[in-house]
């Protein structure tokens, strides 16, 4: 399976990267990381590009590492389906006190206009 994993700078979307390495390592999927800007991130896309190579290194695994420029949302649903992967790997999604989930406006982005299967890491 070829897989797109779109990243931006917060915790959660770190948390999303290990997921997917244990994903990797478990099916040998391809994997293609893709580093958006989300300004509000508490890191920036180039220390997301460099955290992303390391852990992958560690892991062994070997996957191309880019870094998109422009609306976070449009460009990974853009680049999906440039490339033709079989799935795209977001983290998103918060909980409210009565339970329910809530999606910021780059996960609501690609899960509504994805034309590719979209996995939800939360």
């Amino acid at each position: 399976m070829h897989v797109l994993l779109g990243l931006e700078g917060s915790d959660e979307s770190v948390e999303t990267l290990e997921t997917t390495i244990e994903r990797v390592l478990e099916t040998g999927d391809d994997l293609l990381v893709a580093v958006v800007d989300k300004p509000e991130a508490s890191r920036s896309p180039s220390a997301v590009v460099d955290l992303a190579k390391a852990r992958l290194e560690e892991a062994g695994i070997d996957a191309e590492v880019r870094q998109l420029e422009g609306d976070p949302g449009s460009e990974l649903v853009d680049l999906a389906e440039r490339e033709g992967v079989d799935q795209l790997v977001i983290g998103g999604g918060t909980r409210s006190p009565m339970g329910k989930v809530r999606l910021g406006p780059v996960t609501e982005f690609v899960l509504l206009n994805a034309t590719t299967t979209v996995k939800l890491v939360r």
